[in-house]
């Protein structure tokens, strides 16, 4: 189950969420090979933030998953999470940082 966590400077009161939710929901299953109903994403707004020394729209994410992320999946990850904040919430995709995690990487294939 890929998870999303997102804490972002934005003030999200008033803003309609649903689109987001749906297109980060999308873009994340189609990336990963996940089927929708098991993506999570959480969306935190008016999160004390400083980035390269100001307080300009910026967001901080990581993306938790079961296997699926590789090299490719990631660039792909950032570029389109980074796409959907910087329309939908005008977080300039200078200003947003995801840190990627798969937790099958460091399975070991020991039988104790």
């Amino acid at each position: 189950m890929p998870c999303l966590y997102i804490s972002t400077n934005v003030n999200l009161d008033g803003i309609n969420l649903d689109p987001i939710f749906s297109e980060l929901t999308s873009a994340i299953s189609t990336i990963i090979g996940k089927p929708e109903k098991f993506v999570m994403v959480i969306l935190k707004g008016s999160v004390p933030i400083r980035f390269e020394g100001n307080k300009e729209p910026a967001a901080y994410a990581e993306i938790v998953s079961m296997g699926g992320i590789n090299k490719e999946v990631k660039k792909k990850l950032i570029s389109t999470i980074g796409t959907i904040l910087q329309s939908n919430l005008s977080i300039p995709t200078t200003r947003f940082f995801l840190k990627v995690f798969d937790t099958t990487a460091f399975r070991s294939n020991s039988k104790m």
